[in-house]
């Protein structure tokens, strides 16, 4: 009997050991301080995407059109946040009351479903880890978090995001969802168009933008006015430039 309890203990050991170099290593691993100036190849959640699609022996490819911030709406950066992360700019990777409040749904659904993450947090998962909801992914999720804060200003965080993020199926960064949904350069697009992809990031192969979908309009109508509220948005200039000679 002594035998197999040292040979359990021994087992425990083991995993427990495995654990914490598995995530130990995130500390170190990967390069955070290559994305200053480099731009990441095919993201983990990428490769994840079309590992799926082979399991379903679907014959399908991810294409990704990389572009500066430079070249991104002002729109779309103001409606994602507000979108996503409201408080991106005052953070350090982290908003603890949006997790309390994500963490209080949960228990009320008793339903483990880990919402309130931050661009930060959501830059890191599309990087390196995978769409699981565990406790194990969530700990590396936020050593990655960490490192990314402190390693990365907020204009390329925010750069990186869009430019990595699914805005559907097999659609990658800001650039081909522009030209997917609205036929035009990320750089054109208007506030509602912006407001609209903002919408469809959380769930973005099941949020369509085709104009059946109320929630999509409601939700993308919401963060509009928000932008007016805030004068980011001067709905009568916009009508005056937009007029036609």
């Amino acid at each position: 009997m002594r035998f197999w309890k040292k040979l359990i203990i021994i087992g425990m050991l083991l995993i427990a050991a495995y654990f914490i170099v598995d995530i130990g290593r995130y500390f170190v691993y990967p390069s955070v301080a290559y994305l200053k100036k480099n731009c990441p190849g095919k993201t983990a959640f990428m490769e994840y995407r079309e590992e799926s699609w082979q399991n379903k022996r679907i014959k399908k490819s991810i294409n990704t059109s990389w572009i500066p911030l430079s070249e991104i709406s002002p729109y779309v950066v103001k409606a994602v946040i507000i979108a996503e992360d409201d408080n991106f700019w005052s953070h350090e990777g982290f908003d603890y009351s949006a997790m309390q409040k994500a963490l209080e749904k949960d228990l009320k659904k008793k339903k483990f479903q880990a919402g309130g993450s931050t661009i930060s947090q959501q830059l890191a998962k599309n990087l390196y880890l995978t769409p699981a909801k565990n406790p194990t992914r969530k700990i590396k999720e936020a050593i990655l978090t960490w490192r990314i804060e402190r390693q990365l200003s907020k204009r390329r965080i925010i750069e990186l995001y869009l430019n990595v993020a699914e805005w559907g199926d097999g659609i990658f960064g800001i650039e081909l969802a522009s030209q997917a949904n609205f036929g035009k350069h990320a750089a054109n697009l208007t506030a509602r168009e912006a407001a609209t992809l903002a919408v469809i990031l959380p769930s973005p192969r099941r949020y369509k933008i085709d104009g059946e979908s109320g929630y999509v309009a409601g939700q993308a109508e919401r963060i509009y006015q928000i932008m007016v509220r805030r004068g980011i948005i001067i709905p009568e200039y916009d009508d005056v430039i937009n007029e036609n000679d």
